[in-house]
């Protein structure tokens, strides 16, 4: 014969506050990403910077690999987007129909242009 023995009752523990069980960092900024070592970024990005980038793209109807001028459009945590005015491909050969590619930050590939001076000489006639 079985014989049916009664559960024990399940003692309440003292919950413990949220600050106790979780430590909370101090100076963490809202949405900020806590990296293990900080990214080494060389350049900041804005909307509208003028940049060089290295890809494959089409001069004088000839596809060539090389630096092509771009503007900055979107700027995120990790992400540059540069837009074109001429034709750009992916590695594998397909063109890209919106003219935009996306860059990481620190990638190689991506750089500002050289700041042209905007002070024009005047001649001496």
């Amino acid at each position: 014969m079985a014989t049916k023995t009664k559960p024990k009752p399940k003692t309440a523990r003292p919950a413990a506050s949220l600050a106790a069980r979780r430590p909370i960092r101090e100076g963490r900024i809202g949405s900020q990403i806590s990296y293990m070592k900080a990214p080494g970024i060389e350049h900041v990005f804005e909307v509208g910077d003028n940049v060089e980038v290295f890809c494959d793209h089409e001069k004088n109807n000839d596809r060539v690999r090389g630096w092509i001028r771009g503007i900055v459009v979107q700027v995120d945590n990790k992400m540059v987007a540069v837009q074109f005015r001429s034709n750009v491909f992916l590695t594998d050969g397909w063109m890209v129909p919106d003219r935009i590619l996306w860059y990481p930050l620190v990638s190689e590939h991506i750089r500002p242009t050289a700041k042209k001076s905007m002070k024009k000489e005047i001649p001496l006639y």
